[in-house]
């Protein structure tokens, strides 16, 4: 593990005028991130309208709604509601982030051509955690604030969308389940009424947030679940970080979940140590264990066994 602090890495940070000996890099411009924010809005509206659409998604229709910029306020529900929940995310590890007077960025948002229009959001922490309380405290505060972000949007989404026993065209997307989904699927459909559903854009943008969730809980490296494993045990974080990589690529060519091989292999290359927190002997205490095993169930509840299906359709469970 490292024995030391690694300032200038990405969410891990603390505040920069308590360590007056780190090097901390230039600031990026409010502009860059106004610029970025900007172009997710058209991509993630792009891909809105495309959704918003009856036509299965093609190079062809691509080209039409491009042509026609009028036709994009179609996709903005969807993509203001994606942008809504991936920037509560962010703002949660934000905020956390000033409560313990720790310097951090603004989010970055981040543009994408896939089918979602954006890879995400980051920020960026420039310095050590002082506490392993703020270590805890800045990895939950994005995932709870993101989860608490998307349950309306997903309360929408699934009263908006309906079922169909029309068959899969080419170009339809399938969003698998997890088992939240499995959980609210029968309070808002019948079975009876369709053996799949018609998928609203709304449905979609919450889909996304989910599925950022329970890839930011995977509890490796530094991510948000990373976070919270090594400040509750430095060493179950290096055994799980160690053997979890593997597993989760296992785990994706059982299940054929190829997103769990790219992100598996991807945290391996990335690295999956953790910085040690400055002080690294002050308890958690009994409500960030009860947080703890909140984030647990939320994990549960949000993991993705399988990949979007790009000629399928959203089958009950």
């Amino acid at each position: 593990m490292n024995d030391g602090p690694v300032p200038d890495r990405l969410d891990v940070g603390a505040p920069t005028q308590a360590f007056p000996g780190l090097r901390v890099r230039k600031r990026s411009s409010p502009w860059l991130h106004a610029g970025l924010l900007l172009v997710t809005l058209c991509s993630t509206t792009l891909v809105g309208t495309v959704l918003a659409g009856d036509a299965p998604f093609s190079l062809a229709l691509l080209t039409r709604i491009l042509r026609h910029p009028a036709a994009w306020t179609a996709g903005l529900p969807y993509s203001v509601s994606a942008l809504f929940i991936l920037g509560c995310h962010e703002m949660g590890h934000y905020i956390a982030c000033r409560l313990y007077r720790i310097d951090a960025s603004l989010p970055y948002f981040l543009p994408g051509v896939n089918l979602f229009g954006t890879f995400g959001a980051v920020i960026r922490i420039r310095a050590p955690f002082p506490t392993r309380r703020a270590l805890f405290d800045v990895g939950v505060a994005g995932p709870i604030a993101g989860f608490v972000a998307l349950l309306p949007v997903l309360a929408f989404g699934l009263a908006l969308s309906t079922p169909t026993n029309a068959p899969p065209a080419p170009g339809e997307i399938g969003l698998p389940s997890c088992l939240l989904l499995s959980l609210l699927y029968p309070l808002f459909f019948d079975p009876a009424q369709g053996a799949s559903i018609h998928l609203h854009p709304l449905f979609v943008a919450a889909w996304f947030g989910l599925f950022a969730t329970s890839l930011n809980l995977l509890p490796v490296g530094q991510l948000d679940g990373g976070h919270m494993l090594y400040a509750i045990s430095p060493r179950v974080h290096g055994i799980v970080s160690r053997f979890g990589t593997p597993v989760l690529v296992l785990l994706g060519f059982l299940t054929g979940g190829a997103h769990l091989i790219v992100f598996g292999v991807l945290f391996w290359l990335i690295g999956l140590r953790h910085p040690r927190p400055l002080d690294s002997v002050e308890p958690l205490g009994a409500r960030r264990t009860a947080v703890a095993i909140f984030g647990l169930v939320l994990f549960l509840l949000t993991f993705f066994p399988m990949a979007p299906e790009v000629f399928g359709v959203l089958l009950f469970p």
